[in-house]
Parts: structure tokens; C-alpha cells; sequence
């Protein structure tokens, strides 16, 4: 990538509620020579963000995703633009395809197939071509899952069949992105589906390799772990996939841990009307109307919150169990996922890949370096013969 461009880094989407965090994460952790800038299309916000991260000489850009000659302006002078502004499926195509079209690297906190399935389709080619890296899914989806298998299998032996499962055990308000994404998935499932079906026609699989990716199946282990049907096991499926580490037969599990039989019970129960409820449009309406995607919990909520994703891996004879954790989910840690991929993109010696790549294709220890720095541990619990 031309190293004479002004802006090591740009962030899309700034004046959103995640989007300033990740603001305020780069003034804070950001290196000094860091050449960043905000980006977005209300000014009189990027202005009183500006003044709040105490950087009044930060520049800031103009874009606006009904504009896509101002995200080809911001994509051809970064190296790096990352972006909040979602929901994807809605809003986020333009600025994928400026960054493909100019090789610039490009992160998101999406967690919608869909999205990320027609992104592949349409602009991988381009990408692989430019030498741009679009990297999905850097937020809590689904940067613990896919980088906690990666560092699972890391400690397995090489060249054999390998098994990973995920439990997820959170404490935190999701964010209203995450929500209004969840929601709109659900009412686009036809539509996702086809997306899906597209990107198997078209997407190159290794022969000589089988990878298996999914929603774990209910049981009791010491706690209730459910299937937990989100873009995780697609991520980690990917990796697998994309690096040869993951041996020549690998399986991949998700599920949610939960301790007592009635929040199992209230948890399926509830998921199922909102499963219904998202299909009629003035309900989905209603729900949506619940949690902005602009609006979120206070610090004081969100020093409370944290996750743990625990993972057993299998395979060559050994058994590891491994675990990332780190504090709320859903935003603080989201958007230190973000600007930390962000950095890492613009400053680390990664892979000589490009296209639509994982977390784990594209930054790999890298990351988990930055993440383990920034305060996500990534921890082995336990590693014995099987």
C-alpha cells in the first residue's frame, strides 16, 4: 500500500455510540505518529466529539454513505478505515467497495451473514486484486471466537484431525447495532440464505481438507450449553479454512452457557418471540424502537459487564481448554476489538494476504498480542493427554 497517503487510519461513524468509544480508545492508546482522523457527515457532532477525546486539532472528514464519491475521497487517503455505521446490510456496501476499489484495509463490528456474504461475492475478487485486506466481524463478533480457536488450535499438535467447542457465558446490555443487525438477520433469513448459497458457488474450498462449523447441540455440562446460532462458527469455519493449522479434518461447536434449567427455559422461550415478532413489520418496528442504535448503557453499567469464552479443544492425543475473557461485550470491548484490528492493520507485519479475510486470516497473533496488551487475556486453563 502507498505509504504517502495522509491518514494511517479512519474512523467511519464516530458520532454513534460504539463509534465514540473507539474515538476515544484511539486518542487514548493510539501511538503518538498515528496519523488518524474522524470521518462522518455531521460536522457539528465530529466537532464536539473532537473537543470530548481532548484532540482539537484531529482532523475530520466528510462522508456520508449516500455519497460515494466522499468514501472513495476517505478510502484513498487511509491506509485503514474502520466503521460503525450499521446496520450493514443497510449501509455498509459503498464504503466496502471504496476500499476494494482503492486498496485500503477495511474493519467492521458486523454480525450479519447476509452482509458478509454478498461483501464477498461482489467485491473479494477486486480486493484480492488491489491488495486490500476487508476484514469482517471485529468486534464481539467475532473476534473472541475466531481468535480463541485459532489460539486452541495453536496448542494441538500438527497435521491432525482437531475438535473445538466454544461456550460463551456474557454479562452485559447488547448493543443497540447488535440488536437492530440480530433482528433484521431474522427478518432477512430468506434472504440470507441466498446469500449464503451464492458465496458456496462461488467461493474455492480446499480438496484435500474437511471443516465443519456450527451451533452446538443442547447438554448438560456441569451447566446447559445451547446452540448459539450466530456468525461465529461461519468466522471460525473460514479460518479454518483459509490456514492449513487447523489440520486436514477440523470441527467447530458454539454454544451458550447457562447455568440454571429456567433461564435455559426463559432464554428459548424468549428467543422464540422475538424469532416470531421480527417476521411482522409494525412488531419488528416495535422492537426496534426499544434500543437505539445510537444509544447504550452508562460506564457505570458497563464497568459491571464481562465475558468469558471458554474452549476445549481436542486432537493428536491432547485436550486443552482454553479461555478469553475480558469486560462488557457489547461496547467497551467491542470498540477496543475495532480500533486495536484497526492499528494492527495499519502498523503490524501480517500475512501477504488480501481479499475478504477473518480476524484470524488477516491479523492472527498480531492481534491477540495487541488484545493482550489492551487487558483481553487469552488464557490456557488446562493442557493434558486426551
Amino acid at each position: 500500500m502507498p505509504d504517502d497517503r495522509p491518514y494511517d487510519i479512519v474512523l467511519f461513524g464516530a458520532t454513534g455510540f460504539t463509534g465514540a468509544l473507539t474515538a476515544q480508545y484511539l486518542a487514548r492508546n493510539a501511538a503518538p505518529d498515528c496519523r488518524w482522523a474522524l470521518a462522518g457527515r455531521n460536522r457539528t457532532k465530529l466537532e464536539a466529539l473532537r473537543e470530548r477525546i481532548g484532540l482539537p486539532e484531529l482532523p475530520l472528514l466528510h462522508a456520508d454513505v449516500t455519497d460515494p464519491a466522499s468514501l472513495a475521497r476517505i478510502a484513498g487517503q487511509a491506509r485503514v478505515v474502520a466503521t460503525t455505521v450499521g446496520p450493514y446490510i443497510s449501509y455498509g456496501e459503498p464504503l466496502v467497495a471504496a476500499c476494494a476499489a482503492a486498496g485500503t484495509h477495511y474493519a467492521d463490528i458486523t454480525g450479519e451473514p447476509e452482509f458478509v456474504d454478498l461483501m464477498f461475492t461482489r467485491h473479494h475478487e477486486r480486493a484480492e486484486r488491489t491488495g486490500a485486506k476487508i476484514v469482517h466481524a471485529c468486534g464481539f463478533d467475532s473476534v473472541p471466537h475466531d481468535l480463541g480457536a485459532y489460539f486452541t488450535v495453536g496448542l494441538l499438535p500438527e497435521g491432525v484431525p482437531i475438535e473445538v467447542d466454544g461456550f460463551v457465558r456474557a454479562d452485559g446490555r447488547p448493543s443497540g447495532g447488535t440488536v437492530s443487525s440480530a433482528l433484521m438477520a431474522i427478518a432477512r433469513s430468506r434472504q440470507t440464505a441466498r446469500a449464503a448459497h451464492a458465496r458456496r458457488e462461488a467461493e474455492a474450498r480446499p480438496a484435500d481438507r474437511r471443516v465443519r462449523a456450527r451451533a452446538g447441540s443442547p447438554r448438560y455440562v456441569g451447566g446447559w450449553a445451547l446452540p448459539l446460532p450466530t456468525i461465529d462458527p461461519q468466522i471460525v469455519a473460514r479460518s479454518a479454512r483459509a490456514l492449513a493449522r487447523y489440520g486436514p479434518d477440523f470441527t467447530y461447536r458454539h454454544h451458550f452457557a447457562v447455568k440454571r434449567l429456567p433461564a435455559v427455559l426463559g432464554l428459548v422461550a424468549g428467543v422464540g418471540v422475538v424469532a416470531v415478532l421480527a417476521q411482522i413489520p409494525p412488531a419488528r418496528s416495535w422492537l426496534l424502537g426499544r434500543i437505539s442504535p445510537g444509544d447504550g448503557p452508562t460506564p457505570e453499567q458497563r464497568a459491571g459487564s464481562w465475558f468469558k469464552v471458554t474452549f476445549l479443544g481436542r486432537g493428536g492425543g491432547r485436550r486443552v481448554v482454553t479461555e478469553v475473557a475480558g469486560g462488557d461485550p457489547g461496547y467497551d470491548e467491542t470498540a477496543k476489538m475495532l480500533a486495536e484490528s484497526a492499528l494492527c492493520l495499519a502498523f503490524d507485519d501480517l500475512p501477504p494476504v488480501s481479499g475478504q479475510l477473518t480476524p484470524a486470516a488477516a491479523m492472527g497473533g498480531a492481534l491477540i498480542e495487541r488484545l493482550g496488551r489492551a487487558g483481553i487475556t487469552f488464557t490456557v486453563l488446562s493442557d493434558s493427554p486426551k
